[in-house]
């Protein structure tokens, strides 16, 4: 019998939504206790990029240093929520201008291998958004020039071994995709916020290519800054478990409605439950 995702993972009191191969959580990543300790097999996530991005319930605007401090707990969150062998994929910016020049990229990859993470690679996501700059320092003068690439980070990272020693598991990844997606130069453009209803939604490209290329059919794949609920959907969509935090119920609200929308998870879920009831009728 294939198990629903609620049997699977338990349901808790902090549980939105949830489906077959899909879980919402309403909770703060830095206190929720919905999810055990080498539970999960893959994190996509985006975290907030602290360049003052108005979210419904998050300040986008903290000093630096909280910033770090506040990467720095969440992050140790995740690594304890890893399997050993569990990967990690941050997708954070190279660096940032706003409020003072600053090595993200560089800051968040030392606080994460300071928890215990060890550095694979990074992916430069290269999402030509060049156009949209407004900041360009001394204009036409060596005096203060802003220097600012158009492309940001994807860091992957991953707990204790990266080579997975398990062989029964299955991988979905075309030649094609593989050649293409282990060179570390990603490019692809970004998504409408306008589209998604969200203030910093990824593309759903961005998942999908992290999910084939360093997981499995059936593991369990968790976004702690769930959002809009890309990374769920390109989960579900790609035979994966997709478990998602966020604090924010409209964004909650978001997530669900592209689920049943794109991914048809609700859909799913009725299959799968008639199948059941069908199957216990041959049984009888």
């Amino acid at each position: 019998m294939t198990m629903l995702f609620n049997y699977e993972m338990g349901i808790g009191h902090k549980t939105f939504f949830e489906a077959k191969n899909a879980k919402i959580i309403k909770d703060d990543v830095l206190t929720t206790e919905e999810i055990n300790n080498g539970e999960i097999d893959l994190i996509v996530t985006s975290p907030p990029y602290n360049v003052d991005i108005k979210y419904s319930s998050h300040d986008d605007q903290i000093s630096y240093e909280k910033y770090l401090e506040f990467s720095e707990k969440w992050l140790t969150r995740c690594f304890h929520w890893l399997k050993d062998g569990g990967r990690l994929c941050l997708n954070i910016p190279l660096d940032k201008n706003k409020g003072g020049q600053q090595s993200v990229g560089a800051d968040l990859t030392t606080i994460a291998k300071n928890i215990g993470f060890k550095y694979h690679s990074t992916i430069i996501w290269n999402e030509g958004n060049i156009s949209r700059r407004t900041a360009w320092g001394s204009w036409l003068s060596a005096s203060a020039p802003y220097v600012i690439a158009p492309v940001e980070l994807i860091v992957v990272l991953y707990k204790k071994e990266w080579k997975k020693l398990r062989t029964d598991k299955k991988s979905d990844l075309q030649k094609k995709e593989f050649i293409d997606w282990t060179n570390g130069l990603w490019t692809f453009q970004g998504e409408s916020k306008k589209r998604i209803g969200h203030p910093a939604p990824f593309p759903i490209e961005l998942p999908k290519r992290c999910i084939k290329l360093f997981s499995f059919v059936g593991d369990v794949v968790l976004d702690p800054f769930m959002g809009s609920g890309t990374t769920l959907v390109a989960a579900s969509l790609n035979n994966r478990k997709g478990l998602g935090v966020e604090i924010d119920e409209e964004y909650c609200n978001l997530a669900k409605n592209r689920l049943t929308k794109e991914a048809h998870v609700l859909n799913r879920k009725l299959v799968e439950h008639e199948k059941e009831i069908s199957r216990q009728k041959v049984l009888a």
